[in-house]
């Protein structure tokens, strides 16, 4: 066989079911012979977010995997495969390369040039025998460690070149406990603390640890709160939940708690300081569990380091604790009773805007409609970047691990709609949903299309009010002047001409029986859906500060 049918071989022995990619490749035709669907997008970086959700909602145990031609496609999945980089997530990335007779050529694009910085792994193969050994080590930096996109690039003229048959084996995950010594200093640590707080990140997530998160919370009667990647790591529903912080925006309870705690614990979370992180407050004991050294004390200094697999860690720390004996200052009961006093302020001031009657609608409406509308159980959520992300995450209570996908560190705009298939895939029997301001959506937004020609019944929520209102206080005189702010289109109508079904809503009373409308389409009719809902320019988060002392 040739090199390219060695690569399919190797992604059909690792379970590969789909190839999310973009034309020209001779990768799409093999891998279509070895059994594998190609899902054609209709641009790079949605490709790429299909096979990043796909794999996030299988934590890693199936990994997505994304083509494209040299040069053009290479550069057009910048965006996706920097948002694969920025949220740690597994995605093999296979571009053709230019034939090595063009190495060296001024002014051409490669993946192996141009992709190294934002990479856990990249490896050019110019040498066809080494095709097996470099897939290997691909698929081990992806199962392994802190997660990443990891590039395999084949020059077209090696990807003809023939390696007879290849022997290969899928490759196992390995994973660590930490050092027993590290565990119990901070098991007693933790029962030492007076108010801890529990910061539980997406490590949580992919280690699969819910069920220890849950037990040892329950154990020191500890406040758990999610990062923005972490969202559903946690069961909002729990008595326990503060539900989720980032950096622009957040649930009181959570900076509540935070504020007030003398030790807080990142359990799974990098801990790291960036634009959509919650700055961690001044004083504090600090412990932290993670599977990457590289996070431990990178923007803090961290007093009880633990490196490992979240779950055999958070496994050690409950047998530590266990076994010292000791019992938390305060009771879960008493805690849950003070999440619910901070709780009830925090709605208190919300509930106007989340149940508002004004038309245009306002978007914080809309996320009160969908939670009430479809069962969080039933359904995969995501957002987009700017407005929908600030105004979704602090109140969407999601309903077990992966039932929501946070994200938005590199603000791709448009990422949700291709995140929203790959959920799709990955789990065919949920309602998923992704949530779209207009702007996002002339991004990507013909890559609605692609739901419809490969079938993914997805529901596309697109926010229509005519402007950028994240960027009101930014804008002002251009604004004025010039009418930079203004967006426009019926995007109803667009995905109509599409292929699709779709409807707009212009009263706050018709969100709900839209979005129900939308779910039987999709599960009766097999057709992808999009809800355009005239929403007003609200610009209020969430903020960290909010009114809490």
């Amino acid at each position: 066989m040739n090199v390219m049918n060695a690569v399919a071989e190797i992604l059909k022995r690792e379970g590969t079911d789909y190839l999310f990619c973009f034309p020209t490749l001779d990768l799409i035709e093999t891998v279509a012979q070895h059994g594998i669907r190609p899902i054609v997008c209709r641009q790079e970086r949605v490709g790429m977010g299909m096979a990043d959700a796909y794999s996030r909602i299988s934590n890693g145990k199936r990994i997505g995997v994304f083509a494209m031609q040299a040069g053009p496609g290479a550069e057009n999945a910048y965006p996706g495969i920097t948002t694969s980089y920025s949220d740690a997530s597994p995605v093999l990335v296979l571009p053709s390369g230019y034939n090595r007779d063009r190495e060296g050529w001024p002014h051409i694009f490669t993946a192996a040039r141009g992709y190294s910085h934002v990479t856990k792994w990249l490896e050019q193969v110019n040498d066809p025998t080494q095709i097996t050994d470099a897939m290997r080590r691909a698929y081990g930096r992806l199962k392994n460690g802190r997660l990443g996109p990891v590039i395999i690039e084949v020059p077209g003229d090696v990807a003809l070149e023939e390696v007879g048959e290849i022997t290969y084996q899928p490759v196992r995950p390995s994973k660590s406990a930490a050092d027993p010594v590290d565990v119990e200093r901070a098991a007693h640590a933790l029962l030492n603390a007076q108010r801890p707080v529990i910061h539980a990140g997406q490590g949580i997530l992919y280690a699969e640890a819910i069920d220890e998160l849950v037990e040892l919370a329950e154990m020191l009667s500890a406040p758990v709160l999610t990062t923005l990647l972490g969202k559903s790591a946690f069961p909002e529903s729990h008595p326990l939940s503060l539900g989720m912080a980032a950096g622009s925006s957040a649930s009181w309870p959570a900076i509540h708690f935070m504020r007030e705690s003398d030790l807080i614990f990142g359990a799974g979370a990098s801990m790291a300081k960036h634009q959509m992180a919650a700055n961690l407050p001044e004083g504090k004991t600090l412990m932290q569990v993670t599977n990457d050294e590289s996070d431990l004390s990178r923007n803090y200094h961290i007093d009880y380091p633990m490196l490992g697999d979240a779950k055999l860690v958070l496994r050690q720390l409950i047998d530590a604790v266990r076994d010292i004996g000791g019992k938390p200052k305060r009771g879960n009961a008493d805690v849950a009773a003070d999440i619910d006093k901070v709780r009830a302020e925090w709605m208190a001031h919300w509930l106007p805007k989340l149940t508002s009657k004004e038309a245009p609608i306002n978007p914080y409406r809309v996320v009160w409609e969908m939670q009430k509308a479809i069962p969080a159980a039933d359904a995969i959520v995501t957002h987009d970047s700017g407005s929908p992300r600030d105004q979704m995450v602090p109140f969407y209570q999601s309903a077990g691990p992966r039932s929501y996908i946070g994200w938005g560190k590199s603000h791709a705009l448009g990422t949700g709609l291709g995140f929203a298939m790959g959920a799709k895939l990955a789990a065919p029997e949920k309602v998923c949903i992704n949530w779209m301001g207009d702007a996002a959506f002339g991004m990507t937004g013909l890559d609605f299309e692609t739901a419809v020609r490969a079938h993914i019944p997805i529901i596309t929520v697109v926010s229509n009010n005519y402007t950028m209102a994240i960027e009101t206080s930014r804008m002002l005189e251009s604004q004025e002047r010039y009418r930079t702010r203004d967006l426009g289109g019926n995007y109803a109508d667009l995905a109509r001409s599409l292929g699709g079904r779709a409807e707009r809503v212009e009263d706050p009373e018709e969100i709900g029986p839209a979005l129900q409308r939308a779910r039987r389409i999709t599960e009766e009719e097999g057709l992808p859906v999009l809800v355009e809902i005239m929403t007003s320019s609200e610009t209020e988060r969430s903020t960290p500060g909010g009114n809490i002392g």
